[in-house]
């Protein structure tokens, strides 16, 4: 653990939790992963808001997305001014209240922002694992999860929260850890990918591996495969927003009118916003842990042996809360509904939310005044 990194008390604008930095937990026992191949030590980068209690009964994890990172909240400094991802929901008097709770939010093994991945050095070889990294699971990621709250103190969690690939990781906590986790929040999420989105993704992996610097997962840092990456962004974005919302915020508008273009100059303001994400993912995201992600959420798949989500959710003791969202087409409502109606017919304390708005699967990530009302009241409720 690096204790120089804490996160400053001090709030540059009331209402947000100020100042923070990251800190890297070191796990220096051997991991084995749900493959059985193992790995001798593994780091794992975090961020904290909020103060711990003296019961240690106030802990929450945000768990991220697929492109997601510890950085959930605050900003760096007074110069960087970029807040967290989820910065609107968590800090003092916000639905995930830095008052009253102590709030862990963790970058995933096998992650390229801090935590051990591909890109980390093997300590055996002196060298970047690369494809030797095993391929991470859901379940790999919150048994590492579990080790650093171990770490913290932390015998029991209050809460565990987080939306898409965070959903599914909140899931597999209430599942692997009944004893351990007193309630989830798990939001546009689903028990497990559908063809369409497994169909998404092998087509962003394909763009990925048939790209020249690709190299076999031997390229230069900066020098990897920047095209496929940047189109596997592309066409994931597409799938993480809906049609109204791209409508509504470009509506056919055109940065070029003239019949004289060249084919590859831009034409729609639409192509543009793609590009641009493309362009910043590349710049911030490993291609290997793209790879790497990406196969973990389609193997995910919670249904038992008997084909029953109850059969796999008659461990789990936490009171839950899923909620999904009216215009997400690639973890729609009924994949959400699905997950609340089999922990109830487990038995289970579960409540089930709609929210209705627009911008598709990512409308999680954005402000809603009544997604913040459920987070809220059911983190009020005991």
């Amino acid at each position: 653990m690096n204790d120089a990194s804490q996160i400053h008390s001090e709030s540059p604008v009331s209402g947000e939790v100020g100042i923070v930095r990251y800190q890297d937990f070191l796990c220096e026992e051997e991991f084995r992963f749900e493959s059985g191949e193992t790995i001798p030590s593994f780091q794992l980068r975090y961020e904290t808001y909020g103060k711990l209690n003296r019961e240690k009964s106030n802990a929450i994890l945000i768990c991220h997305a697929l492109s997601g990172d510890h950085h959930s909240a605050g900003v760096y400094s007074l110069q960087d001014r970029k807040p967290g991802w989820w910065n609107q929901m968590i800090g003092p008097g916000k639905p995930i209240d830095t008052n009253r709770f102590y709030v862990v939010s963790s970058n995933c093994l096998g992650g390229c922002q801090g935590s051990t991945g591909p890109t980390s050095i093997n300590p055996k070889t002196g060298e970047p694992y690369r494809l030797s990294f095993p391929l991470p699971t859901i379940r790999d990621m919150v048994a590492a999860q579990a080790k650093l709250m171990d770490h913290l103190g932390v015998d029991r969690l209050f809460c565990v929260i987080g939306g898409s690939m965070g959903g599914m990781q909140t899931l597999q906590w209430a599942i692997d850890f009944p004893d351990r986790v007193e309630s989830i929040i798990a939001l546009a999420t689903t028990p497990r990918q559908n063809d369409q989105a497994i169909a998404f993704n092998a087509v962003g992996r394909t763009a990925i591996l048939q790209d020249p610097g690709w190299q076999n997962g031997e390229y230069a840092t900066g020098n990897g495969p920047n095209v496929g990456l940047s189109v596997a962004r592309m066409m994931a974005h597409i799938t993480y927003v809906s049609e109204e919302g791209l409508e509504e915020k470009f509506g056919r508008a055109r940065r070029l009118l003239d019949s004289e273009q060249t084919l590859e100059e831009i034409e729609f303001e639409v192509e543009s916003y793609l590009r641009y994400q493309g362009r910043v993912f590349v710049s911030r995201f490993d291609p290997i842990t793209y790879i790497y992600f990406t196969k973990a959420l389609d193997r995910f798949d919670l249904y038992g042996p008997s084909g029953e989500l109850e059969e796999t959710f008659a461990k789990v003791s936490a009171r839950s809360l899923v909620i999904g969202f009216t215009s997400d087409w690639l973890f729609p409502p009924e994949h959400n509904r699905r997950v609340a109606a089999a922990l109830l017919r487990a038995g289970k304390d579960a409540s089930y939310a709609e929210v209705d708005m627009k911008f598709g699967h990512d409308s999680f990530l954005l402000d809603s005044e009544e997604l913040s009302l459920f987070i809220r009241n059911f983190l009020i409720e005991r």
